[in-house]
């Protein structure tokens, strides 16, 4: 027992699924300068850190923002935008402090280390299903993060052009619907009428919280990036973790801001299908689809990592790294997604359901409540300041699972929604 309090397990660090390898711990390095591994030494820089991370926040969520934007106004959005990039910096703290403490390096071994078998399972559910956001199809064989740097970066690349082409429209559109073209005048007043209406509003707006919220989950991802992170410590994974996120904040707001400003109140959940009702063969916009189509499926390897691993966990603690099984894990994952998302009626739904589910359980509730469980008393008793705070932090996840989820389903009943059709 004592070992395995002190993390000195010992097994193939290149083995992922096997319960040895998902046992292995760093050492709490007793003068607080980084924590050591006992067979494995990471390889990855910071650069490529910050790729993989900032890959595993950007993802299809950034198609709905513009919509975010039209349901709230600027001002609001941009308040909410900024207080769920701050939370989300806060709650990648608290799960490398509760790391640093007992040396685990997965989502799912905290929740065990904190609540048993109950913590491992609850911890696994929420990062599965947060996959339902991705579109296609990739064969996730890469056993360890650090080879996914160079992809990462061309994701990010192909998502700075679906920034620069939203933002270039936005000059090229100028009347981007009929009822507005035929009458200037009338245009411009409408113009007039949404610009300075920064506090705009309707039945849609309960999905804002849970697209934005879904727009920054990453916290399965941290971990894994930790261990692989070059001379890692808590400090610098919390550097690599803040850039990230303040990236993709800039990044979200612009393509949030040109999109609403090229059609106001008229876009759509998805950005994209708003520009297809102007034109369904701009060559541009095809070309933005390809490269959205890259940046999600080069995205897959990096959030199916803990995915599998958790499955793994679950179904087969005590077997052995296989490939076939391996990659199996991946294609049943991926097919199983597809399905759900070919027959989801639109992407509002997927932003709402899991916006509101999932991702306040990954960003708020699970690293909140791993915090109190697993920092020692003697440390930090439950009346100290940084329990509070956890603790208070965790009453705010619930709090927003409870409003959006009840705001979501007014909204489906009172047929508002369309039937999630969007505009």
């Amino acid at each position: 027992m004592e070992e395995e309090q002190n993390g000195a397990h010992h097994g193939r660090f290149d083995d992922p699924d096997s319960t040895i390898a998902e046992n292995i711990e760093f050492l709490p390095n007793s003068e607080g300068k980084k924590p050591r591994f006992t067979d494995f030494e990471g390889k990855t820089s910071f650069g490529m850190s910050v790729f993989n991370l900032g890959n595993a926040i950007m993802g299809s969520g950034i198609l709905g923002l513009a919509y975010a934007m039209a349901n709230t106004g600027i001002l609001l959005f941009l308040f909410l935008l900024t207080a769920v990039a701050g939370l989300s910096c806060y709650s990648i703290h608290l799960l490398l402090k509760s790391s640093g403490i007992v040396g685990i390096r997965s989502y799912e071994q905290l929740g065990f280390r904190a609540f048993g078998i109950t913590g491992k399972m609850a911890a696994g559910i929420p990062d599965f299903f947060q996959t339902f956001s991705f579109f296609h199809i990739y064969m996730d064989i890469f056993p360890q993060l650090g080879y996914l740097g160079y992809t990462s970066g061309f994701s990010l690349s192909c998502m700075v052009f679906f920034l620069s082409a939203v933002i270039y429209k936005k000059f090229q559109i100028l009347c981007p619907f009929e009822e507005f073209s035929s009458n200037s005048t009338l245009a411009q007043a409408h113009v007039a009428n949404v610009t300075v209406n920064h506090g705009y509003h309707n039945g849609h707006t309960a999905y804002t919280i849970p697209i934005l919220a879904f727009a920054f989950v990453c916290h399965p991802e941290v971990l894994p990036i930790y261990t692989e992170l070059r001379n890692p410590t808590q400090r610098k994974m919390q550097h690599i973790s803040n850039i990230s996120i303040l990236i993709m904040y800039t990044m979200y707001f612009l393509a949030a801001l040109f999109g609403y400003l090229t059609f106001y109140t008229n876009v759509e959940a998805e950005l994209l299908h708003t520009y297809s009702r102007i034109d369904p063969y701009d060559t541009l916009i095809l070309c933005v689809r390809l490269a959205v189509l890259t940046a999600v499926t080069l995205t897959v390897p990096i959030v199916l990592f803990p995915v599998r691993r958790a499955i793994q966990e679950m179904m087969f603690p005590n077997k052995t790294f296989n490939w076939i099984r391996h990659v199996a894990i991946a294609v049943i994952l991926l097919t199983f997604i597809n399905i759900l998302v070919i027959f989801a009626p639109n992407i509002l739904g997927i932003f709402g359901i899991i916006g509101a589910t999932s991702a306040p359980c990954l960003i708020f509730i699970f690293p909140a409540v791993f915090y109190i469980r697993i920092v020692p008393k003697d440390k930090e008793p439950m009346r100290s300041t940084p329990k509070i705070f956890a603790a208070c932090f965790a009453g705010l996840g619930m709090l927003f699972m409870i409003m959006s989820l009840s705001f979501i389903i007014i909204d489906w009943t009172t047929g508002s929604s369309s039937a999630l059709g969007g505009h």
